[in-house]
This record gives structure tokens, C-alpha cells and sequence, in this order.
């Protein structure tokens, strides 16, 4: 849908969508933020009016006390706080570090981020952990969930996710409540299919962990892969 078919209090969340939030102007941020405008004004609009009495300035702005922000026609009390609320959070933010993410350099690393999730269950689950170039994790997963003695995992699934978070790398495991280390042909069938599927998209399988409750079995330890 184009954007000029849409009332200007919907433009900036549609905005959002299509182009991405480095696309909005301050005012369209702010609009999002106070959700529609007056009788006079859309929310782009009054959100305009609002950052000009503080010479467009968030800092300016993050001042106002709630009472300022409701002099201004259709900013009530629930709106102002919702500006309010969303300069603290990212005031906060500001202050924060940016989180390092784990780098993983050895099965044994990824043992300990994964057994705390696989260890002890009496059923199987498939994990996967997502990594950048660096090797650095970008999130975990689990992919799917199964009986006693088997666990499938969909390979869309797996890439689509890994997609999403533009990871170059992934690391998959899997547990077995049996107690048995050494993989199934099931299990070398699966890591073949997921090895081969992440050459053609570019994202290397980097390992494929079995774990037990006090051990594990890695497939790239063992040139498996």
C-alpha cells in the first residue's frame, strides 16, 4: 500500500515497516511514541510542534516535566507519560555498555553454554546456537523437541532462523537421555543434510554436539564434519 492512501497518524508505523526506523523523522519517532494527535493536528504534526518549543533537542525534550508536556493540546496525562517513559528508557540505554557477546572457540565452549539446557532431560531436544563472523554468539534456540530416543529438526526452520539473525556460522546439539555418545545414522544423515544446506546459503556448520548428562560427542572434534 502506498503511503499517501494513509491518514498521516498511521504513515509513520507503516513507515516502520516498509523502509525501516532510520527512515522517520524525529517527529515521526515521536508521533509512534504518542499514538494520534488533536482535532487539529495529526500526531506527526503536533509531534513537529512539540520538539520546535525545545529546539529539537531530545535532551531538551527528556526535561519537560509531565505537566509541561500536557500544556500541549491533546498530550493528556497517559501521553506524556508514554514520552516520558520512552526518553528514560533511552536515557538508560545510553548509559549501559553494549553487552559483549561469548565467542566460541572449542566444543568444550559450546558444551558448557548448551548442557545447562540438555544435561538433564529425560526427552530429546535439538538446539542450535547462532554465531557471527567472530565466532561470537547471536542468540540460542531450541528447534524442536521429541520422544525418548529421537529428536527431528526441520532444516527450513533452522535457516531461516539463522537467517534472521544474519549469522555465518551455526552450532548445532542435541541430547541423548540414553546416556550413549555415539551418533546415530540418523544423527550423521541430519549433519550431512545441515552442512550441506549452509554451503549453498554461505553459513558454515561449524559442530554438531551429542550430550549426556556428564559428557558430549563432537562431531567436528572428530572430523565429522
Amino acid at each position: 500500500m502506498s503511503l499517501k492512501f494513509l491518514a498521516e497518524d498511521d504513515r509513520p508505523r507503516e513507515k516502520f515497516l516498509l523502509k525501516g526506523k532510520d527512515s522517520l523523522s524525529d517527529a515521526e519517532l515521536l508521533a509512534i511514541i504518542m499514538g494520534s494527535g488533536n482535532r487539529d493536528e495529526s500526531a506527526v504534526e503536533l509531534g513537529r510542534k512539540i520538539l520546535k518549543s525545545v529546539g529539537n533537542n531530545w535532551h531538551n525534550l527528556s526535561l519537560l516535566r509531565i505537566s509541561d508536556l500536557m500544556k500541549f493540546k491533546g498530550v493528556g496525562e497517559a501521553k506524556a507519560i508514554s514520552i516520558a517513559a520512552a526518553l528514560e528508557m533511552g536515557r538508560r540505554r545510553a548509559s549501559q555498555e553494549v553487552p559483549e557477546k561469548i565467542q566460541i572457540s572449542s566444543s568444550t565452549e559450546s558444551y558448557r553454554m548448551l548442557s545447562p539446557f540438555l544435561s538433564d532431560l529425560q526427552t530429546e531436544e535439538f538446539w542450535a546456537l547462532f554465531l557471527n563472523q567472530n565466532n561470537r554468539v547471536i542468540s540460542k534456540t531450541k528447534l524442536s523437541s521429541g520422544g525418548i530416543n529421537q529428536s527431528v529438526v526441520d532444516i527450513r526452520i533452522l535457516f531461516k532462523d539463522a537467517l534472521e539473525n544474519f549469522a555465518t556460522g551455526i552450532i548445532i546439539a542435541h541430547n541423548h537421555p540414553s546416556g550413549n555418545l555415539k551418533p546415530s545414522q540418523e544423527d550423521i544423515k541430519i549433519t550431512r543434510q545441515i552442512a550441506d544446506a549452509g554451503k549453498l546459503l554461505n553459513i558454515q556448520l561449524l559442530d554438531h554436539l551429542i550430550i549426556t548428562q556428564n559428557a558430549y560427542f563432537s562431531f567436528a572434534d572428530e572430523n565429522l564434519l
